[in-house]
């Protein structure tokens, strides 16, 4: 097997990779579908299009849920990274990636309240916006942990 500086062999980085990328996919659109029927709203990504580039956040529906699904795949690839600390400890994979996913998508959802809602996108979240949005960061961290923990060790 081929291993690097850090002891992980090439094949399974492109594992982690892979399973993290497909599972922050999955869990981004499994968020999206959840907030839907509350928020009745594109993603903040829409705010932050018009911020950054005029108009207004309608104006960017399909750009937005792009720009979405796109960071929330670089999450899920941190998250498939992140897992070779997690995972060769465990003999539960999918209930230490649900755990680690549950608390991963609440540290998202904080940041992305206190950090960059307010900084990158100019808006701040009110009373069940907060709800909704926490829970529906909730619900992303928990598909993604479930999904790489069901990977675990596969190639």
């Amino acid at each position: 097997m081929n291993r690097d500086h850090t002891g992980s062999s090439a094949d399974d980085r492109q594992s982690r990779f892979r399973a993290g990328g497909v599972g922050g996919a999955m869990a981004t659109l499994v968020m999206t579908l959840f907030r839907e029927p509350a928020a009745r709203s594109l993603p903040p990504t829409a705010h932050f299009l018009s911020r950054w580039l005029g108009g207004s956040p309608e104006d960017y529906p399909l750009s937005a849920l792009a720009v979405h699904l796109l960071y929330g795949v670089g999450g899920g690839i941190g998250f498939g990274f992140a897992w070779r600390w997690l995972e060769p400890r465990e003999e539960h994979p999918e209930t230490v990636g649900l755990v680690a996913g549950a608390l991963y998508g609440l540290a998202l959802s904080v940041f992305g309240e206190r950090v960059v809602l307010p900084y990158l996108v100019g808006m701040e979240l009110e009373g069940d916006e907060s709800v909704v949005f926490h829970a529906g960061h909730l619900v992303y961290g928990l598909t993604l942990g479930v999904w790489v923990g069901s990977r675990a060790g596969q190639s």
